[in-house]
């Protein structure tokens, strides 16, 4: 769902920074040749993501949830030298997709594609992180949130996508087991005292959390 008319979106695009070739052949050929392209994080919100990591400048970064690794690649654009940027995600069908964009974005040394389930994958990664996207299975993300949580930095930043679920959050009528993890995550995030957040209308909706405390 678009949460603003068509032709704002548009006009917003249109003076948004260029994304890059690469980013832009790797969103046509997603739309070509993957099932349900609409999980690309696409151009407006591909260069949000990379604003955000303009911003906070981390060191490590963790996604959960590659998909075709369009918003891996707009991240690591702007990390500083020597950060990495660590990304999971369960479909191993899209891993020579993947890996072709991150080598032709000369992302190759630092993106660290793992393909697997996340939440055994998490574990075995050692050291903290300073960001972390969550873009995965809905069901999960509050799990998600509480397995990254101790590895976050004081003053680190989590995010996730979706949590408007194109405004079905909204609609008590509606309880699918997306939508009611959804809104128990909204609220468990809202709640937590050890976290600053702000939920962004942006596209299907990304949640903001800036770590306060421990």
């Amino acid at each position: 769902m678009d949460f603003i008319p068509e032709h704002i979106s548009k006009y917003a695009e249109q003076h948004t920074r260029h994304e890059g070739f690469v980013l832009e052949e790797l969103e046509k050929d997603t739309y070509l040749k993957v099932l349900m392209p609409r999980m690309c994080s696409g151009h407006l919100q591909g260069q949000i993501l990379r604003m955000f990591t303009a911003m906070i400048r981390p060191k490590r970064v963790l996604e959960i949830g590659t998909y075709t690794g369009y918003s891996a690649i707009a991240m690591a654009e702007v990390l500083p030298s020597g950060a990495e940027l660590h990304t999971i995600d369960i479909n191993a069908e899209l891993k020579p997709m993947v890996e072709t964009y991150i080598n032709k974005a000369g992302m190759e040394r630092t993106i660290k594609l793992h393909i697997g389930n996340a939440m055994n994958i998490i574990p075995t990664l050692e050291g903290s992180w300073d960001m972390v996207f969550i873009d995965a299975d809905k069901e999960n993300y509050l799990n998600y949130y509480h397995m990254v949580f101790p590895s976050l930095t004081v003053g680190g930043f989590i995010i996730a996508d979706n949590v408007l679920w194109s405004g079905k959050v909204c609609d008590e009528t509606v309880n699918d087991p997306e939508t009611r993890a959804l809104r128990e995550f909204n609220t468990f995030v809202h709640n937590d005292q050890r976290v600053e957040n702000v939920l962004l209308p942006v596209r299907d909706g990304l949640m903001i959390m800036r770590k306060i405390s421990k």
